[in-house]
């Protein structure tokens, strides 16, 4: 049996001469519960937005990006290491893209915005079609070339599909001369018609036109076989296959996964959990505080108690044993209390979406995804702070 434990525990439960020991203890428990409940909840629904805006750029995003060589922006691909990678059976398709920034006008309005030229079979590899609020995804219609523009671009210029204005992409000519009076006689210039709206992501909708490959081509002036980049998509896109596929090409040309063709939103979505998960333990540990009170003025009323215990040959060492589990078995039953009602709440929210978001958004509840590393965060940090300020409470006895 261990002794401390049990003393402990009869400490816990026995019922104190002084009640406000009681309350305040009932207080740190529940407060701990509290804080770990808003813990479990708190990470979740950020791991929801996450989740979300990782898929809406999976929709648009190859499982792997072949850049230039030494990081140059464009670039003209090898034909044999192209002619290698459309034999390779793991590979289900390649599309070539060339994206740069360009001057928008659209109705006496302008902007800058990203530019993507893409393949006419682009939409087939990809799910960027749900993302269409307004009208449709489509790239050609006969001989006329057609836009998908993001949400953020559509509104700076207000556009919509169902107007008839073209939309005029401009792009320096670095080989004619610039003139004063009609800056735009110096740049080249291309001609399209917007069909369908995006809604992605905030940085994506305030910079993304996607147009057809040859316009872009056209606006550059690089030739027919300028490119910024050659996606590849895989019939097995599991993490593991990806990684292997990026090793067997190594040596031959840079590939980027997912993560690495955006990796400052990836590391800022990063650091921001980590932010918010070390804010939460600030405030676990200013409720935890409370313990440090409740366990002070029960080692003043078992002075008696302490006095017998060494009478009886037990150590200082075994006495501060006793109260630095009693503080801690306070913290942890509230940890418990707070851990069964935190994941109970954010299951029922991730199943049924009970809290509604205010707003037009592509979710109508807030989204919520509970994963294992986070409950086990959640109890290694909650269950430390406890046993940390029960420590400090009883480094005297």
């Amino acid at each position: 049996m261990n002794f401390p434990l049990f003393i402990a525990r009869r400490y816990l439960f026995a019922k104190k001469s002084h009640n406000v020991i009681n309350v305040i203890s009932a207080i740190s428990a529940i407060g701990m519960a509290i804080g770990t409940a808003a813990l479990i909840l708190i990470l979740s629904v950020y791991n929801g937005f996450d989740d979300i805006i990782r898929k809406n750029l999976g929709d648009i995003s190859p499982d792997l990006l072949m850049t230039g060589p030494g990081g140059v922006a464009k670039f003209v691909p090898d034909s044999s290491l192209i002619d290698r990678l459309c034999e390779d059976q793991r590979v289900e398709s390649l599309q070539f893209t060339l994206e740069d920034n360009v001057f928008l006008t659209y109705a006496g309005k302008q902007c800058i915005a990203r530019v993507k030229g893409v393949e006419d079979d682009f939409a087939s590899f990809s799910d960027i079609g749900k993302h269409v609020t307004e009208g449709v995804f489509q790239l050609r219609r006969g001989d006329l070339a057609l836009a998908a523009v993001g949400s953020g671009v559509a509104s700076k210029l207000g556009l919509h599909p169902r107007f008839t204005d073209p939309l005029m992409l401009y792009y320096p000519d670095r080989e004619a001369g610039i003139s004063i009076s009609d800056p735009t006689s110096s740049a080249r210039s291309a001609r399209v018609f917007p069909s369908g709206i995006l809604t992605i992501s905030s940085d994506k909708d305030a910079e993304l036109v996607i147009v057809p490959l040859h316009i872009v081509r056209s606006l550059l002036g690089g030739g027919e076989d300028l490119v910024s980049g050659v996606e590849i998509h895989l019939k097995d896109n599991s993490p593991r296959a990806v990684k292997r596929f990026k090793r067997d090409y190594a040596a031959r040309c840079q590939l980027l996964d997912r993560y690495e063709q955006e990796p400052t939103l990836f590391k800022m979505m990063k650091y921001e959990k980590a932010a918010v998960f070390l804010i939460l333990i600030f405030v676990v540990l200013i409720v935890a505080l409370n313990i440090y009170g409740s366990l002070s003025m029960l080692i003043i009323e078992k002075e008696d108690d302490i006095e017998t215990l060494r009478a009886m040959g037990a150590t200082d060492t075994l006495v501060r044993r006793i109260f630095v589990l009693e503080g801690w078995l306070i913290s942890l039953s509230g940890l418990a209390v707070g851990l069964i009602a935190g994941i109970a709440l954010a299951l029922l929210q991730q199943h049924f979406g009970f809290v509604k978001m205010p707003g037009s958004f592509i979710v109508t509840a807030y989204p919520v995804v509970v994963k294992f590393t986070d409950v086990l965060l959640t109890v290694a940090g909650v269950a430390l702070t406890g046993l940390g300020v029960a420590l400090f409470a009883a480094r005297k006895r």
